[in-house]
């Protein structure tokens, strides 16, 4: 055992305080694996703490006080460590789409057994998906459904926007598609907070919430270097060239 390793730390989201209770025992129970950072029973107490505490993993319920959580997801997850686990009693597909197209990482229903409650909470802080195939299929169909061709495509003109170092970020991202962004961040040898500036000028000029919107963005629209064409006026990049800054 590696007694260097630092546990998995967890954000509880549930206005029952029952379910609060019940998760956070099962998850103390796995200390020094996991731990609970914190808990909240509403969106802004949620958001707020996912501020202050960067938790790994955020186990949100969709439904607080009667109210959504999903306008407030990308708020919780907007300080670049986080990422969201959804618990929930909720059936409705669309609404689970949702909360994927948002930013979770996973769809958890509340009648799952504890031992998948905590698989889950594990693979998705490694950076893995935890969402059942058909759902995945119906989210990256949203983004990937062909375009009519005699339209004009307004992408190209976002696309022509993304810097030579903004174009590099997204290359490692579609392969390193199960990466934190600590690991993305060693890869392109920048800090952390250099390449959530730049994730954050990426999304803005592609109209983009999350690092999954990005990827399915990029296999779309070939922006990987494996398919991509060189622009009018870019130089061709030697392997041996230092990584962007």
């Amino acid at each position: 055992m590696n007694l260097n390793k630092k546990p998995i730390r967890v954000l509880l989201v549930d206005d029952h305080q029952t379910m609060l209770w019940g998760l956070g025992k099962l998850i103390e129970g796995e200390n020094p694996r996991m731990e609970v950072v914190g808990t909240a029973s509403n969106c802004e107490e949620a958001r707020d703490k996912a501020g202050t505490l960067m938790p790994d993993v955020i186990l949100l319920d969709l439904d607080l006080e009667g109210r959504s959580s999903l306008d407030y997801l990308p708020a919780m997850l907007a300080n670049g460590v986080s990422r969201a686990l959804i618990l929930t009693a909720e059936r409705q597909q669309a609404i689970l789409d949702q909360a994927v197209q948002h930013g979770a990482r996973g769809v958890l229903h509340k009648i799952a057994s504890a031992e998948q409650v905590l698989k889950a909470i594990e693979k998705v802080h490694q950076g893995e998906l935890w969402i059942e195939n058909e759902m995945l299929s119906r989210v990256l169909g949203k983004f990937m459904s062909p375009a009519t061709k005699s339209a004009p495509d307004p992408e190209m003109a976002r696309i022509a926007q993304l810097t030579l170092k903004e174009r590099k970020i997204i290359d490692t991202i579609v392969r390193e598609s199960g990466a934190s962004n600590k690991v993305i961040a060693q890869r392109l040898f920048i800090s952390e907070h250099t390449l959530r500036n730049h994730l954050t000028s990426i999304y803005q000029k592609l109209d983009l919430s999350n690092r999954l919107e990005l990827y399915v963005y990029a296999v779309k629209h070939a922006l990987d270097s494996a398919r991509q064409e060189p622009r009018p006026g870019d130089k061709r990049r030697d392997a041996r060239e230092p990584s962007v800054a």
